[in-house]
């Protein structure tokens, strides 16, 4: 009995510090990120592989610097009005195909779905063309709306709601429409106040994947005034050189709305996860 007990806490021991290890690895990039930011670039670029904290004090003025040069209130407020509406679009364009594929028998419902599997299956690469031409003709470069304009309807998100439609009973549907409900109420009272951890994974994965786009706003958004901060970090990438304690700092600076909004919704982002199963 006290072997298996303590074969039971040396198993705890060992999980706790693996899990700290990795925990430790997975913040060495952010903590490196921040360290460079307080540097000069000479330190910055420097070999020595004992060269990890700055030398000649802490250069606070790279924030100064970058704050002044790139205009981060208005980076926030583009990123943040791009994420927002992508989430609010993807939410409740694939909660109503979900439920539309997912419970209702309408003709060519196979097909359709054969598209959105279709969709999720080729690269996204291959509609940008054909996206950045449709909204050019409608005249929404350098918009919010040219940005939100990709993540309006989502074949990954039907698809996600479709599957979490079809795991609830049928007998819950069933009992609504003999109390006389139709499709649209059905729908609106019943079934989709069910599929709340699923819409609530969905906004994840969409606010993430907004967060990181980079090739579509720098196509979309040439105008310094309304591109995201993603584009702008990979514009202060030089040709010949670069200022990594400045480009350090913008990074600093660009990750504090995902970090202030996981810190709001942190409960959501577990349960968001832990319900869908998948991993950012």
């Amino acid at each position: 009995m006290e072997s298996a007990k303590a074969r039971e806490r040396m198993t705890s021991v060992l999980i706790h510090v693996i899990l700290i290890v990795f925990s430790i690895i997975m913040l060495v990039p952010f903590v490196w990120m921040i360290l460079t930011a307080l540097k000069t670039n000479q330190e910055a670029i420097s070999v020595d592989p004992f060269y990890i904290f700055p030398q000649n004090g802490w250069h606070w003025e790279n924030f100064a610097t970058v704050w002044k040069s790139y205009n981060f209130l208005i980076l926030y407020k583009n990123t943040l009005l791009m994420i927002f509406f992508r989430v609010v679009c993807a939410c409740l364009t694939a909660t109503m195909a979900g439920y539309a594929l997912g419970r209702l028998e309408f003709p060519g419902k196979k097909v359709f779905h054969m598209l959105v599997l279709v969709q999720m299956m080729v690269p996204s690469q291959i509609f940008i063309i054909p996206q950045y031409l449709m909204v050019s003709k409608l005249g929404m470069l350098n918009t919010t709306f040219g940005l939100v304009f990709p993540g309006m309807v989502t074949a990954f998100g039907t698809y996600l709601l479709e599957t979490g439609y079809r795991g609830l009973p049928k007998d819950l549907e069933e009992a609504a429409a003999i109390d006389g409900c139709n499709v649209g109420q059905r729908f609106l009272r019943i079934m989709m106040p069910l599929t709340r951890s699923s819409m609530v994974s969905l906004g994840i994965f969409t606010a993430v994947f907004a967060f990181k786009d980079l090739m579509w706003p720098m196509i979309v958004c040439s105008n310094a005034t309304t591109t995201t901060l993603s584009a702008a970090l990979a514009k202060m990438q030089g040709q010949y050189s670069s200022d990594y304690p400045t480009m350090m700092a913008a990074a600093t600076l660009a990750i504090l709305p995902m970090v202030i909004i996981y810190v709001i919704f942190q409960k959501q982002f577990v349960e968001g996860i832990a319900t869908s199963g998948g991993k950012l």
